[in-house]
């Protein structure tokens, strides 16, 4: 991923030199195992463990010529054993083990590291959608569906129903990086041909993994699909987050908007503009996690106990995806913090149907009151339309209804009209989300 959308903390783990540093981890958990076994020497185990080192432009360059990035680095660590004069311990390095033993379990390993940050960050948005839902519980808006004025909903329970999704993709984030916490050291088709099922259990401790239970020369990629699928999900939420927040900065509606500092510009022509920039980022990255996944879910099928069609892929897949997912949550909880909410135009707009939002709560004042439930529709939706087509105040002209006015007293109509009375039940919807 290009750096303006790494955040530091996430872009170290993808590192060249981290990564290797994750292969010699594995490398020497395997190797000291082994020597605790009888399998190889305990010398040699030590000098794996203390001595070995590796330089990235060293492998880079042995990769040049051998076409291998294992080889090259199995072959950069022994000769920095070999300069210290451990010959005869470098020969036990990557004993009994094939390159994706390490490989996979090294994977794991940075997507641990990777999985905590994101954690992290989602705990971190979680608070700010709490608090923010909670400021605006009871802030009236009007409730849209196809786009169009429906009945009043709040800013808060927007917000908290924002709040519940996270809390679902933070437990399928959860299981998900729980999936991923395996390694394998099962050998070139996981038959353990030259290690056992003890070694690899013994190995994958060390390294705070679990084994995968059976594998071929790779871990399954289900998992791995399963995992940058979760990621696409979670981008998906952040997207239509920002999908909502533009929508509501959008001149005709202006309920909220992104914060807009002092010195920032919307455009280089026209000086008026405060366009949802940060929004659209959101909604454009998300974009790439969701391709992304459809790459994870073709790794899925290999060629008979392995081909290596999934390993590029992976190598832009894994890294582009935690970091686009780390840096999402950290700037929509951002955005988030800092939007400016106009509740005062909230209900301006709410308002500016002349009641035409009451129209079902009248259907059913009316059904209550004796009238016929079709006969009632009939000549609410009849007034309804009018007020639309002449833009009549709807709630004026029902008042003026000698049908409804003989089963309906003024007090009940005002009753009708009454927000209020739709968002009774705010209160108990914020008690099942959050337990207050």
């Amino acid at each position: 991923m290009i750096d303006r959308y790494t955040l530091p903390a996430m872009g170290r783990i993808w590192t060249e030199e981290n990564k290797y540093t994750c292969w010699l981890r594995v490398e020497s958990a395997a190797s000291t195992v082994l020597a605790e076994d009888g399998v190889i020497p305990v010398a040699a185990a030590e000098a794996i463990a203390s001595k070995a080192s590796f330089d990235v432009a060293r492998i880079q360059a042995i990769e040049l010529e051998v076409k291998h990035d294992v080889i090259a680095f199995t072959t950069a660590v022994a000769e920095s054993l070999k300069a210290q004069g451990l010959d005869a311990e470098s020969r036990w390095l990557h004993y009994g083990l094939t390159s994706n033993d390490i490989v996979d379990t090294a994977q794991a390993l940075q997507v641990a590291e990777a999985s905590g940050l994101i954690r992290e960050a989602l705990v971190g948005f979680l608070a700010v959608l709490r608090k923010r839902a909670v400021e605006f519980k009871h802030t009236p808006t009007i409730g849209r569906t196809h786009g169009i004025h429906a009945e009043p909903t709040t800013f808060g329970l927007k917000i908290l129903n924002w709040f519940a999704e996270m809390e679902r993709n933070l437990v399928r984030f959860d299981a998900a990086a729980e999936d991923m916490r395996v390694g394998k050291l099962s050998g070139a088709v996981g038959t353990f041909g030259h290690l056992s099922p003890r070694h690899e259990e013994q190995i994958c401790a060390r390294l705070g993994l679990k084994p995968a239970p059976v594998a071929t020369q790779v871990i399954q990629r289900d998992r791995h699909a399963a995992f940058i699928a979760v990621l696409a999900l979670i981008g998906s939420t952040l997207d239509k987050i920002a999908t909502e927040i533009r929508h509501l900065q959008r001149t005709e509606v202006r309920e909220a908007q992104e914060y807009f500092s002092e010195k920032q510009k919307g455009s280089s022509a026209m000086p008026h503009k405060k366009n949802p920039i940060t929004s659209e980022q959101i909604s454009g990255l998300a974009r790439v996690l969701r391709s992304n996944a459809q790459a994870a879910f073709e790794n899925i099928p290999l060629w008979h106990e392995r081909d290596i069609s999934h390993s590029s892929v992976e190598r832009v897949i894994f890294p582009d995806s935690t970091v686009l997912t780390h840096y999402l949550l950290t700037k929509t909880a951002n955005l988030i913090d800092k939007l400016l909410v106009y509740p005062a135009r909230m209900l301006r707009n709410l308002e500016s149907t002349g009641g035409l939002i009451f129209s079902g709560q009248l259907l059913l004042d009316l059904a209550e009151a004796g009238m016929m439930r079709e006969d009632a529709y009939r000549l609410v939706q009849g007034h309804a339309m009018r007020a639309w087509k002449e833009d009549l105040v709807f709630r004026e002209e029902v008042a003026r209804d000698a049908e409804i006015a003989a089963l309906l007293t003024e007090e009940h109509l005002a009753k009708t009209f009454d927000m209020t009375r739709q968002l009774g039940n705010v209160d108990a919807i914020f008690a099942r989300v959050l337990g207050e």
